[in-house]
């Protein structure tokens, strides 16, 4: 198959992560979901130190810890996957709770979801979900929380604001919506 732009993964890419597959051309007729996931999970595992971490995480994370701000990550990555890597990126100490799925098929996170906010404790009205797919937002939904969308992760802007929620261009601008009321926001999950 032929490769794809960056621009071209965000308007195509999504949840199921089967769907998106077809999108590109796969034909499960001729070979399987579960193989083709298979042989880009070991792909990706091979490569996966490669990426950076965006320049502003770090300032951002420090900065909602020293108001008491607690967060949390929810991921269609696998679990132990995603524990591997937030100890490379050397990120989980800012994280009450690091929620993966356990399997490599990214089907969905709504239950994974719903497990994780019975499980913090918290209202609803005090946390904000913080995503890069209309799958996040749809997860928001499910669990009753709002959702602020980044546009330069897995989705273009014009597909997230689609979904009616806030979207944001630049992982800064994260900084500005907080420089408002930080001391009324409790929670930050992603």
């Amino acid at each position: 198959m032929d490769t794809i732009t960056i621009d071209r993964y965000r308007e195509i890419f999504g949840f199921p992560v089967q769907n998106y597959y077809i999108k590109l051309g796969f034909d499960f007729e001729k070979e399987s979901f579960k193989k083709s996931g298979l042989e880009f999970i070991h792909a990706y595992k091979k490569r996966r130190y490669e990426a950076s971490l965006y320049p502003q995480v770090i300032p951002l994370l420090t900065k909602l810890m020293s108001k008491k701000i607690n967060h949390s990550i929810l991921s269609a990555q696998h679990q132990s996957l995603l524990d591997d890597l937030t100890k490379y990126y050397n990120i989980r100490k800012y994280f009450i709770r690091i929620n993966g799925l356990d399997d490599h098929y990214a089907h969905s996170k709504v239950k994974k979801g719903i497990e994780w906010i019975n499980d913090l404790g918290v209202e609803a009205h005090e946390v904000l979900f913080i995503g890069d797919t209309v799958h996040d937002y749809e997860v928001a939904e499910a669990i009753g929380v709002d959702c602020l969308l980044l546009s330069h992760g897995h989705h273009c802007y014009s597909r997230l604001s689609e979904t009616g929620a806030v979207v944001i261009e630049k992982l800064n601008d994260i900084f500005h919506l907080f420089s408002i009321d930080l001391n009324s926001v409790k929670s930050v999950h992603t």
